[in-house]
């Protein structure tokens, strides 16, 4: 596993008239229409747009938009490249040609992908003939993307300079305003997370690297933990001039001193993406540097990087930003700058990988994707609601439902199950809000223990509550003490916890083993602090699991009359059971075997992250609207208020209006 840190050095300046140039006017007669609603030959109206045919022999079209008054260029899709035609080795045009994958491109180009040889010989000649327009530009950057994702395991040096020699054709600084007419506006993040997405698959290689492009170069270096500083350097024309900037990367020793065994840092440097991505998204900021891609093992919390300025004038303000390919945008929070002077730049980055999803809880490893970090948000924001109102509904309606000792304990348990599933779950949302929590240790490690606490003590009443049905339903309940059985509860619910959450610190800290270095939650790789929240979890699941099936054989009676009828009966009253138990009793939390198991499954990591973070609603809409005596007490407290309601205004009234003869 390795962490992914892209950097550039940035100066905020106003909008010049070089970006105006990108939109090109045209002769109007040379346009066709397209659009019913415009004609190309007259005088445009604003915002309509109309397409003209590419040059003779070449596919695509040329799209334009009215802006003032006049037809701007707007979009490109002219391409010499196409699926049948990028491809030489004789081999490979007959697997393209089978009809029955003729329009499938995808599946065209992984078999082709397989049967290419190591250097990928066959589409090499063929991409570097072709010509820089934006239609063969955005061909080539699918099938750079296509390419890092069918060969994720197979990636050799030779490989990696082919690759990088078909990426150099397309970030030429000749080709940088063609990128502004691609209909695909994020083509140049998908070719950046791709290019990255490529270079992780020879990460683990630990060999040394260096593969020189003009306007890409990768550099690899072994690194451990006895080396001193290390440094990645590099020097790269960013224009069709002979001036070169340059860059570096800092890997500080104290971070080389946490590496656990000999790895391995990989840096991409690319001169020309930051006019790209200036070009493609942003009107007002200019990138004054190169962009660095840093690959670096998860141990690293801070790497320095070194920019030199391309405009060296102080039109403008420098900061250090960090971009984020899956969001199209720059993290203003990555990084900070802690030196800057007319001619370069020093950024001081830190890694502050945030939980990105609830699933973090059960599985070593998470799979990076959006949607589990929505599930997180959307699913806990829902699930504090829910815990809050039903601890709010318990306090109305406690003297009315807690009548009996079985009922009492009852409510205790769904209270402090309640009340310790909302504040595990702030916990979690804090330590997912303030990612900045892992720079500072202690910090890190208290809220650690505090999720680790809370999250236990969820499952440790949820076996109370076990226990007590178990207690009620195979022994006479009234023959335990109520003193007793509160002391009992609240030793299992709190002291276990407790005592597992305090060993594994005492344990694991002392080498700080006890949270992740990216996150703050319990440590898996160096000392497998995880198993001290797993295995207890996944045990209670056990126990509870046991309880149902008693519960369901328990509950069920004799057929009486009719067969069909009674049948109906058992089906009714064991589905309820099962209903009600399954989220209080934390059975939802079973599917974190699958997830353990199966730990890059990102379907099994949203189930499990879906059922949970709504553990507080299923908590709200079983244990408490579904019970009967709650619904009950709570229709009497209505009545209660509607009626003490009504006495006031009449009282009001009264004294207001009082009746005749009275003095």
């Amino acid at each position: 596993m390795s962490l992914t840190i892209l950097l550039s050095c940035l100066v905020f300046l106003q909008p010049t008239e070089s970006c105006k140039t990108q939109c090109q006017v045209v002769n109007k007669d040379k346009v066709q229409m397209t659009s019913k609603t415009q004609d190309c030959k007259v005088p445009c109206i604003e915002n309509s747009r109309c397409f003209q045919n590419c040059s003779t022999g070449i596919d695509g079209n040329i799209g334009f938009l009215c802006k003032n008054k006049k037809w701007q260029k707007s979009t490109d899709t002219c391409r010499t490249l196409n699926v049948f035609n990028i491809f030489e080795d004789p081999i490979t045009n007959i697997y393209i040609n089978t009809p029955s994958i003729k329009e499938n491109y995808r599946t065209i180009t992984d078999g082709v992908i397989h049967r290419c040889p190591k250097d990928f010989s066959c589409i090499l000649k063929g991409i570097q003939n072709s010509p820089q327009i934006p239609g063969n530009i955005e061909i080539i950057v699918e099938l750079l993307h296509n390419i890092s994702r069918v060969l994720s395991e197979d990636v050799d040096e030779i490989k990696m300079q082919s690759y990088s020699i078909i990426a150099n054709h397309i970030l030429d600084s000749r080709s940088i305003s063609l990128w502004t007419f691609i209909p695909e506006r994020s083509s140049c993040s998908i070719l950046l997370q791709s290019m990255i997405s490529f270079v992780k698959n020879f990460f683990l290689r630990k060999h040394s690297l260096d593969i020189s492009e003009e306007f890409i170069h990768i550099l690899g270096i072994n690194i451990s933990k006895d080396a001193p500083q290390k440094i990645l350097s590099f020097s790269m024309k960013v224009n069709d001039t002979d001036n070169k900037v340059t860059g570096m990367v800092l890997l500080p020793q104290e971070e080389l001193q946490k590496l656990p065994s000999p790895s391995q840092a990989i840096s991409i440097a690319f001169p020309t993406l930051g006019a790209i991505l200036e070009a493609t998204f942003f009107k007002n900021v200019t990138v004054n540097g190169l962009i660095l891609s840093v690959i670096l093992p998860k141990e690293f919390q801070k790497v320095s990087l070194v920019f030199e300025k391309i405009n060296k004038s102080r039109n403008g303000r420098t900061q250090c930003v960090g971009w984020h390919p899956t969001e199209n945008k720059w993290d203003e929070e990555a990084c900070e700058m802690a030196l800057d002077s007319l001619n370069q730049t020093l950024c001081s980055c830190q890694s502050s990988k945030r939980f990105t999803s609830f699933s973090i809880l059960m599985s070593p490893h998470v799979p990076e994707s959006p949607i589990l970090l929505y599930i997180m948000y959307i699913g806990l924001g829902i699930s504090t609601g829910s815990l809050i109102l039903c601890l709010v509904i318990e306090v109305i309606v406690w003297h009315q439902v807690t009548k009996t000792e079985i009922s009492y304990l009852r409510h205790i348990c769904i209270v402090n199950i309640a009340a310790t599933l909302l504040m595990a779950d702030m916990g979690f949302i804090v330590a997912s809000l303030f990612g900045s929590l892992v720079q500072h240790h202690n910090s890190c490690v208290a809220v650690a223990f505090f999720i680790h606490f809370f999250y236990l003590s969820v499952f440790f009443w949820m076996l109370v509550m076990a226990l007590l049905i178990l207690y009620g339903i195979v022994i006479v309940f009234h023959t335990l003490p109520k003193s007793i059985a509160m002391t009992s509860a609240f030793s299992v619910g709190y002291g276990c916890p407790l005592i597992i959450a305090v060993i594994t610190l005492a344990a694991t800290e002392p080498g700080q083993g006890y949270v992740r270095p990216m996150t703050c939650w319990l440590n898996w790789d160096n000392t497998k602090a995880l198993l001290a929240f797993v295995v207890p979890a996944l045990a209670i699941i056990v126990v509870n699991l046991i309880t149902v099936g008693i519960v369901i054989v328990k509950t069920q009676r004799p057929s009486i009359g009719s067969p069909m009828a009674q049948e109906m009966a058992t089906i009714v009253r064991i589905s309820k059971n099962v209903a009600i138990l399954t989220p209080l009793l934390g059975l939802t939390w079973g599917f974190g075997i699958a997830i353990v198991i199966e730990k890059d499954s990102l379907a099994f990591h949203i189930i499990f992250s879906l059922l949970n973070a709504l553990q507080g609603f299923f908590i709200l809409v079983f244990g408490t609207f579904l019970d009967q005596k709650i619904r009950n007490a709570l229709k009497v407290r209505i009545s209660s208020v509607k009626w003490l309601s009504g006495l006031s205004e009449f009282s009001s009234e009264s004294s207001h209006h009082p009746t005749k003869g009275s003095h």
